[in-house]
């Protein structure tokens, strides 16, 4: 164990650090221990993949006299041949590795390609999952992760309780497949079918589906009752989320979104897509609402539901912003501090 805080390089997709672009667990982490006076490398910011590939070795040699520890963040995909580059420099330089999973598309990966996740996993001194999926994920291949929850700072997310709901739908995502944008908009309209006063605020990057989002709320008649107020940075989430009374997330892939985790900090009731994560991060009736994947029909039943019931929305709201606290930086620092000293 070392006589002083671990010096940490933090490696991953860190192209948040540009406006306009999601902010990552990568960065955020990086700053929050830097704040706590810990000796902090990243890399890399680049939005272009092959540049952030080329930064992200150089700044591991650049400093590899200087790094304790290699914090990870492993995706599946093309970014897993980062993953290998990078822990494979770790190893010859003698780095402590902690790769930290993320993405739900990571056990469909692993399956196609179990050689090479094996063999790149195997490189860590330590696995960290955010939720329960990835570490359940991972275990038939013979390795174990500690969950430790994404971090948010809790300070930001302006919460209030909800109870007697009016139909304020909030959707905050990128307009990508993935993310399935149109279901929202599909929910809507027949939600507005039960309640005419319906409205929706659906926010984020535009990843190729935004232009046909809007084209649909006008096929369906619906776009007078649509907002696209587009990428949110915190001031605006913080506005938007206390302006809405429920949360709906139409993802098809996932694993810990910290937007849902967002939406519990500020108080609002959740209802999801019953897909990858989400039945580890909520628990069905008591800090969420799961519906099956793109089930336009029981996503709207269940707004319905929860619109008629009050001590439902009220309990959803405060179990929800516990949930959120799990997630706040000092109860998630003292858990990777634990990680950081066993393994040094």
């Amino acid at each position: 164990m070392l006589n002083r805080t671990p010096r940490l390089c933090f490696v991953g997709p860190l192209v948040g650090r540009h406006p306009g672009y999601v902010t990552t667990q990568g960065e955020i982490l990086s700053d929050r221990f830097s704040e706590s006076g810990y000796t902090t490398f990243e890399a890399s910011s680049h939005p272009n993949r092959y540049v952030r590939l080329a930064d992200i070795v150089a700044t591991i040699i650049k400093h590899r006299k200087e790094i304790d520890v290699l914090v990870l963040n492993t995706y599946s995909g093309p970014s897993f041949v980062v993953e290998d580059l990078a822990s494979r420099l770790g190893r010859l330089f003698g780095h402590r590795i902690v790769m930290v999973l993320r993405g739900g598309a990571m056990p469909d990966f692993m399956a196609r390609f179990p050689r090479w996740t094996k063999q790149v996993l195997s490189r860590a001194d330590a696995l960290i999952a955010p939720s329960e999926y990835l570490a359940k994920a991972i275990a038939p291949y013979g390795f174990q992760a500690r969950v430790i929850p994404n971090v948010i700072d809790i300070s930001k997310y302006p919460y209030r309780r909800r109870e007697r709901l009016q139909p304020k739908l909030f959707w905050m995502r990128a307009f990508h497949e993935v993310w399935n944008p149109l279901m929202a908009i599909r929910v809507l309209a027949r939600l507005r079918e039960h309640r005419p006063d319906a409205m929706l605020t659906i926010a984020g990057q535009d990843k190729g589906l935004e232009a046909e989002s809007k084209q649909l709320a006008k096929e369906l008649g619906v776009d007078d009752a649509v907002r696209f107020p587009g990428f949110l940075n915190m001031e605006a989430k913080a506005r938007e989320g206390d302006a809405a009374d429920i949360f709906i997330s139409t993802n098809r892939i996932d694993n810990m979104p910290v937007s849902v985790v967002e939406a519990c900090a500020m108080g609002l009731p959740v209802i999801s897509t019953e897909v990858g994560g989400m039945a580890d991060l909520l628990t069905n009736g008591e800090t969420g609402l799961l519906v099956p994947d793109n089930d336009d029909e029981q996503m709207v039943e269940a707004i319905l539901a929860l619109l008629d019931d009050p001590m439902l929305a009220a309990k959803l709201s405060e179990q929800g912003r516990a949930l959120a606290e799990r997630s706040s930086w000092p109860r998630v620092k003292q858990q990777l501090d634990q990680v950081f000293n066993e393994i040094l």
